[in-house]
């Protein structure tokens, strides 16, 4: 994949009080080339609960090619592009969740913990395009 059709690519974790910060970010960073730095923000839940917000964001080709090359070496990328009408909405992001404790173990599963919003390229901008753009991205 030599052209990457994404303007960028978010990846965003919360990490609750009763979690290991460490370990948040070290989900996060499964999917991140090793330069990326990481946001961090604090907020507080409904109880007042700490809440941790991790997040990053790539925009270069080879940082978003990392990101595409961890999500399809385990994510179930068929899955994933099957649901792309559902996942693409009408502003051209494409958004997937992932297990958050299944990147802390190495591994890129669907599933909760992990929001990725990839803005795709389309020209025009609708949505049909920017499906398809993204089917040949996963491919």
């Amino acid at each position: 994949m030599s052209e990457v059709p994404f303007h960028y690519i978010d990846l965003r974790a919360f990490c609750y009080d009763t979690e290991g910060e460490s370990r948040v970010e070290d989900a996060l960073r499964h999917f991140l080339p090793e330069d990326v730095e990481l946001e961090r923000a604090e907020s507080e839940g409904h109880l007042g609960d700490r809440i941790v917000v991790l997040s990053a964001r790539v925009e270069r080709a080879d940082e978003m090619r990392h990101v595409l090359g961890q999500l399809r070496d385990g994510a179930d990328i068929e899955q994933i592009r099957r649901e792309l009408d559902q996942r693409v909405d009408d502003n051209c992001s494409l958004f997937v969740h992932l297990d958050k404790q299944e990147a802390y173990l190495g591994d890129a599963q669907l599933g909760d913990g992990i929001s990725l919003r990839a803005k795709v390229e389309a020209y025009p901008a609708k949505k049909e395009s920017a499906v398809e753009n993204a089917r040949d991205a996963l491919s």
